[in-house]
């Protein structure tokens, strides 16, 4: 059986690179692969004897099943076997990613009891798709049916579960908002988003004995791994998770899902390898997305603007078998100087699938709220919406009450300022206009906390000169094969194109989650170290082998540069491949990580790497670590039609050290098009009586295209950051989305006069 591997190259020279070296505009190394369709995706492989698995989904919201007749199913061409709650393997309960011990009981991917429309209840295996999804729908379910709480606003639903955890307060914040002079309160709500990537769910998974394969897409291979191992009761090392190309995940793609489940028991007892690929609908409802929200903001200022309390209370909806806690006081208790706060939070039940991860989880909305409400007391006062936020100007972390690490944040409205020209902004909404659009101009700022967990590389250089990288991180589109390439090679002295990279395999050295911005920076530690390590072997050798012709030098007086070794003194230069024929070497194998020297044992990777008990918060240590962001944003609303759009974007953004400026302005770009699509289009919609998602396709939910989107310029205004991360970079790809869906609510508001708090921002809403 063959990994699938591909090691991304790219051929240096190329005009578009700009260069090589760490912090150069190096085009992907992934991209031509991607492009002329060498890269090979999970659900692309076909061992031998595959066969082919369709879900069976819930058509209620609440109730059991009392019968399934699979009788029709069972007797249909080419089947070979239909799952049942009462038909599946049993599996054991699996611990969380919190490393705490999951439900007590098995674990159970197909169940009778029903708790949100969707829900799988049955899985047909069959010789070809089509015959399983013609199988599939011959099975005969019949419900005992309960009412559903289709959404946290049914007065059903109770007041929730307080997540004190969650809870943030400081000073005396109720009297200091009773006795401040100006006071503003206001409700923000977002609705259900879902992270559809473009590469849907799925995954093949292969058994040979009790060793499991599986190819899927995965944003935490170790993970993942760990879940399967634990599922089947095997060996962490018998599970082998490949995923070297993943199209997209937001979050979406870092755990085991119950349709994972389910196509590794087919295979484990039809003992042949199972594909299983969700539709489109079906990822609606097979895993969650961000939950709906809603927080209610009360802002207490002097008649100046200057904030001296905040009081938040937030809530978010969670299923009827878990909680989701989407922590909504993530910025507000960041962004400001106040000196009273507090802020709570509950989750609602209903009948739903349990949310989970998407892009900027708890900031995004938290931006929302308080982003939105700064703009609403800034009319208040009298203030320009900029000048409102510079006077309350965050000096330290207001809640850690530590120093930033470094805050380009003044720096970033500077720049934003200027690049857009927000001097030329008249006050009043709807004093700007061209022909019969209302123009706006709006400003919110974001910020995203740096993740700090330890990461694994292994670097060789072989016999002819070249050099490989290797981890099991993950590369969904952020450019990691090409970072890391560019790390090496620096650190090697090497041309890129003299490197490869190999991701995706938990076969590989470990690396935890790829989430929360935080894959770039530690990997790049990790990689960085690793690659020094063989450098200095190198250099080792060829100071000490009797058959180098440095063998009388010093250390510190060789140099590598472009993949040859030379001393300043003059002398001979010799390529790495000479020198590693001369000492008749085939290779240097150096495995280096970012644990601290007196926590390395395996034991202690293993947890490293598969949960996230060891992720260092951003407030551990002398600093508060974070990433900053401002968007300065230009509406256009239709007098007539009340249709809005964005028509500029201008966004500063502290990232501090770029490791590929043209990579990370891809990720600031592409986190502000999602920022738009949540403005102004993304939202779930869900049938009150049933619970039922009514726009589970990409058809009716409706995200941004190439349509809605102006351009965008993006500024970078960061400095490294050596407290942050090993080479001075902080976050990147989580931090773009933060704060633009409340900069287009505060242009609309300009440009109408209507201030909308319930996103999205529709014709509907404008004209009511």
């Amino acid at each position: 059986m063959t990994t699938d591997i591909l090691p991304a190259k790219v051929k240096r020279g190329d005009a578009s690179d700009g260069g090589a070296s760490l912090g150069s505009r190096l085009s992907r190394i992934d991209g031509p692969a991607k492009i002329t369709g060498a890269a090979r995706y999970a659900l692309e492989h076909h061992p031998e004897g595959l066969c082919h698995a369709v879900i069976v989904q819930s058509t209620i919201g609440a109730g059991r099943i009392g019968v399934i007749d699979t009788a029709a199913a069972d007797a249909a061409p080419g089947v070979l076997m239909v799952l049942t709650p009462d038909r599946i393997m049993p599996l054991k309960s699996a611990t969380t990613w919190l490393d705490t011990p999951g439900p007590d009981g098995p674990y159970l991917p197909l169940t009778n009891m029903i708790n949100f429309v969707g829900q799988h209840v049955a899985a047909v295996v069959a010789e070809t798709f089509e015959q399983a999804t013609a199988a599939a729908a011959l099975i005969k379910i019949y419900y005992e049916e309960t009412d559903a709480i289709a959404t946290y606003d049914d007065p059903r639903s109770g007041e929730g579960m307080a997540l004190d955890h969650l809870a943030v307060s400081w000073g005396e914040a109720e009297e200091a908002l009773a006795e401040a002079p100006v006071r503003i309160e206001a409700t923000y709500r977002t609705p259900r988003e879902y992270n559809v990537p473009i590469e849907p769910h799925g995954l093949v998974a292969q058994w040979n004995g009790d060793k499991l394969t599986v190819w899927e897409p995965s944003q935490w291979i170790n993970g993942m791994s760990r879940t399967y191992a634990e599922w089947f009761g095997v060996p962490y090392e018998n599970v082998r998770l490949v995923s070297p190309f993943i199209g997209g995940g937001f979050g979406s793609k870092a755990f085991a899902l119950a349709h994972g489940a389910i196509a590794a028991c087919a295979a484990k007892m039809l003992d042949r390898p199972v594909k299983l690929a969700l539709t489109r609908p079906q990822t609606f409802t097979a895993f969650g997305g961000r939950p709906a929200t809603r927080q209610t903001l009360r802002l207490g200022a002097t008649e100046e603007g200057r904030l001296v309390s905040i009081v938040q209370t937030g809530a978010n909806e969670t299923s009827r078998d878990g909680v989701w806690g989407e922590p909504l006081a993530s910025v507000t208790a960041l962004m400001y100087a106040t000196p009273h706060l507090a802020a709570r939070q509950t989750v609602v039940p209903v009948n739903t699938v349990l949310p989970s991860a998407l892009r900027a989880p708890g900031e995004n909305p938290s931006a929302f709220g308080i982003e939105c409400a700064i703009d609403e007391l800034s009319y208040e006062v009298g203030i320009d919406p900029v000048a409102i936020r510079l006077l309350n100007y965050a000096e330290e972390d207001p809640h850690a009450k530590k120093p930033w690490s470094t805050r380009q944040l003044r720096e970033a409205y500077e720049a934003g300022a200027k690049a857009f020209g927000w001097e030329k902004r008249t006050s009043e909404p709807r004093s700007m206009r061209d022909g019969h659009h209302l123009i706006g101009w709006g400003v919110a700022a974001g910020t995203y906390p740096v993740r700090r967990t330890a990461g694994e590389a292994m670097v060789r250089l072989f016999a002819d000169g070249r050099a490989e990288v290797a981890s099991s991180g993950i590369d969904m589109g952020q450019g990691t094969y090409t970072i890391l390439a560019q790390t090496a090679a620096d650190a090697i002295g090497l041309p890129v194109d003299q490197v490869e990279v190999k991701l995706g395999d938990s076969a590989l050295p470990g690396a935890p989650v790829a989430g929360g911005s935080q894959l770039a920076n530690l990997m790049t530690g990790a990689v960085h170290k690793a690659a020094l390590a063989a450098r200095d072997e190198l250099i080792g050798l060829a100071i000490g082998d009797p058959n180098s012709p440095f063998r009388a030098l010093q250390a510190n007086t060789l140099s590598v540069a472009d993949g040859v070794i030379s001393s300043p003194r003059g002398g001979e230069e010799v390529s790495i491949a000479e020198l590693m024929h001369r000492l008749g070497r085939d290779k240097i194998e150096v495995l280096r990580d970012t644990l601290p020297e007196t926590n390395n044992s395996a034991a202690e990777k293993h947890r490293t790497y598969t949960t996230i008990t060891r992720m260092r918060s951003p407030t551990e240590g002398d600093y508060s670590l974070h990433a900053w962001c401002v968007h300065f944003i230009e509406v256009r609303v239709d007098e007539d039609f009340g249709t809005v759009r964005v028509s500029r974007v201008v966004s500063a953004l502290d990232s501090g050290r770029l490791y590929n400026p043209k990579l990370a302005e891809s990720q600031w770009k592409g986190g502000i098009i999602m920022g738009i699509g949540q403005a102004l289009l993304e939202e779930g919609l869900v049938d009150r009586r049933k619970g039922r998602v009514i726009n589970n396709n990409l058809g009716d939910y409706l995200i941004a295209t190439n349509a809605d989107i102006p351009d965008i310029e993006v500024i970078s205004v960061g400095v490294p950051d050596f407290h942050a991360s090993v080479l001075g970079g902080k976050a990147v790809g989580e931090l773009g989305i933060v704060g633009v869906a409340p900069a287009i609510a505060n242009a609309v508001y300009h440009a109408t006069g209507k201030r909308i708090r319930d996103l999205p921002i529709t014709l509907e809403k404008l004209i009511e």
